[in-house]
């Protein structure tokens, strides 16, 4: 798996506020986070530009009252946005290759391999067209440098037990939400355990085998 490691790394990427494509991305050193990392295609472009255009008309509306949302109101924003977004994911639109064991399989071992090196790994789940992760980047280690080497490393090896090298794999854009305290937490990793629940694929979260909540 890549490396990506940075010497001392600084800046948005470590703390503070930086954007990429539609979303706002809140960092702050020695944090937890909430990922969510899909599969490239599983959302139609028109179900896309329909969400962003409803967001658009918001932040204009705020504008025009010359009160323009501050980052908290639109970091709510954009999980409003992730949570519409998640109920498509949930309904299995798309290629879903994680629903694969050996892909499934690939992509657990990835999330696990440098636990406690790069990265503090809490609640995951690999579902058929999506993941959701509960993580804390090691001193060292931007969130960006583990996703990079988890998405870069899996998609390589996904791509080519599915005969399908130098295609997407993953969708580029990764959504990311800085957990702010104890109950916020809890309330994460409860999401992430249930999502297989929640998706009616299993009656309880230890049934899921692609979960941290697996037992078996």
């Amino acid at each position: 798996m890549g490396d990506g490691k940075t010497t001392a790394p600084s800046g948005p990427l470590v703390a503070g506020f930086h954007a990429r494509n539609a979303l706002p991305h809140l960092k702050r050193e020695g944090a937890s986070y909430f990922v969510t990392f899909r599969l490239a295609g599983t959302l139609p472009a028109e179900l896309i530009t329909r969400l962003k255009t409803e967001r658009q008309a918001i932040l204009a509306h705020a504008l025009a009252a010359k009160r323009p949302l501050t980052w908290p109101e639109q970091e709510e924003l954009f999980r409003w946005y992730a949570r519409r977004v998640d109920a498509h994911l949930d309904a299995g639109h798309g290629d879903c290759f994680l629903a694969q064991p050996q892909i499934a399989g690939l992509v657990a071992g990835a999330l696990r391999h440098f636990h406690e090196d790069r990265h503090e790994l809490g609640a995951w789940v690999i579902m058929p067209n999506h993941v959701h992760v509960l993580v804390r980047p090691r001193p060292g280690w931007t969130l960006s440098a583990v996703l990079h080497s988890w998405k870069s490393y899996t998609a390589t090896q996904a791509n080519r037990l599915l005969g399908r090298a130098g295609r997407p794999f993953w969708q580029k854009e990764s959504y990311d939400h800085l957990v702010r305290d104890d109950q916020d937490h809890a309330r994460c990793h409860r999401y992430i355990e249930d999502n297989p629940v929640t998706a009616r694929l299993c009656d309880r979260p230890e049934a899921w085998r692609w979960s941290s909540a697996h037992r078996g």
